[in-house]
């Protein structure tokens, strides 16, 4: 069982698995980075592609903004900030007729991307809004990504209402929990009725994504999961959302390579967590086990983009926080190290095949929840 504070932080402790022989199924860590120095320096102002679409006024953080703007650029290009995400993009006043020009192309998306975000707390709508705010607007990410579940009639509805409102791309998640039960069923059915139910949900919702690590956690065998992400494809397909899986590298290798999962996801999100490696030490030595679980993926992955979804280094160990090496350190200095480390590689990351993104984040809160914020190429 995990532990959870209710601390009102929308910032979300980390739970993570990592390793060539992990240790244990779970674990649990609070991660309070420093993320200033990913952040990027400043907005641009932008409008989507959409003819004749008027812009909302904009003014968050004194950045200021155009109180309307009407775009006639040429639909076949999207550059930033005239694609949704990016920093800058205004929200139209009324939605657009469809998603398919609406996007940022993901080969163009690396560098820090936003945070992991945990439901559990079940967050009521101003509070939703409230830190999405602080995420985009403070922080300057494009995206969250979802962690746990909220069971609430209408949850995912907010969700939507509060990235529309903040410019913020969504990672949804299907979450299979610990149990080994079939809540996840009932859990999926409901995030895809309001996918296709509520209008905003497709502009916002970028992925869905089957979680979390459940290969690792061997909650459905790899093809039974295969067919999932299929069947969830072929329902998504008329709202233009992508589905995968968010994984370990040691989650597929488990499983004989799990290939049929990873030819089946349109991404490949990663958890990429090289503290519970069996040969880890310290933070600023830690690019070789990050070379590894990427190669694999670049071996394996088809060119497809890819993501750090969980992504970080623990300022401190726990009970259920071991790492497998006796050699790894956890502390202050070395979490930020460990950032410091993927900021140092980003040109290496850029130009791997495709783009990767990796996760960072802060966190206050103990329980099992991960982020996707330092984005950088793999696989595109």
């Amino acid at each position: 069982m995990q532990t959870r504070n209710a601390e009102d932080n929308w910032s979300s402790s980390f739970l993570c698995c990592r390793g060539r022989a992990p240790a244990r199924r779970s674990y649990k860590m609070v991660y309070k980075s420093a993320l200033g120095a990913l952040a990027l320096a400043g907005l641009v102002y932008g409008a989507p592609l959409e003819s004749d679409v008027q812009l909302a006024p904009q003014s968050h953080g004194g950045q200021g903004g155009l109180l309307s703007y009407t775009s006639s650029m040429n639909a076949h290009t999207k550059p930033a900030p005239f694609c949704f995400p990016s920093l800058g993009f205004i929200m139209p006043l009324s939605l657009p007729k469809d998603n398919t020009k609406w996007w940022c192309d993901p080969a163009t998306e690396y560098a820090f991307l936003g945070f992991s975000y945990e439901v559990t707390a079940c967050q009521s709508r101003a509070q939703l809004h409230r830190e999405f705010a602080d995420i985009r607007y403070h922080f300057r990410s494009r995206y969250v990504r979802l962690y746990g579940a909220c069971d609430r009639e209408g949850f995912y509805d907010d969700i939507v209402d509060a990235a529309w409102d903040n410019g913020l791309g969504v990672h949804a998640l299907v979450w299979f929990g610990f149990n080994l039960d079939d809540v996840w069923i009932g859990r999926r059915d409901t995030l895809f009725a309001a996918l296709h139910a509520n209008p905003r949900a497709k502009f916002v919702t970028r992925v869905v994504q089957f979680g979390s690590e459940p290969l690792f956690d061997n909650v459905l065998p790899h093809a039974e999961l295969a067919q999932q992400v299929v069947l969830a494809k072929q329902n998504l397909s008329s709202l233009n959302i992508p589905v995968t899986v968010s994984e370990l590298a040691y989650g597929y290798q488990e499983r004989g390579g799990a290939q049929d999962v990873l030819d089946a996801i349109d991404s490949i999100n990663i958890h990429m967590l090289p503290f519970f490696d069996q040969d880890a030490s310290t933070a600023d030595q830690a690019w070789p086990l990050v070379q590894r679980d990427l190669q694999w993926f670049i071996d394996h992955g088809n060119g497809k983009k890819m993501y750090f979804d969980e992504n970080g280094w623990p300022s401190v160990t726990s009970e259920s926080v071991q790492p497998n090496s006796p050699d790894a350190v956890a502390d202050i200095p070395n979490e930020h190290e460990y950032y410091v480390l993927l900021d140092e590689h980003c040109k290496d990351l850029k130009s791997v095949v495709g783009a990767a993104s990796a996760g960072s984040r802060t966190s206050t809160r103990t329980t099992r929840s991960r982020d996707m914020g330092f984005t950088t190429p793999v696989a595109g």
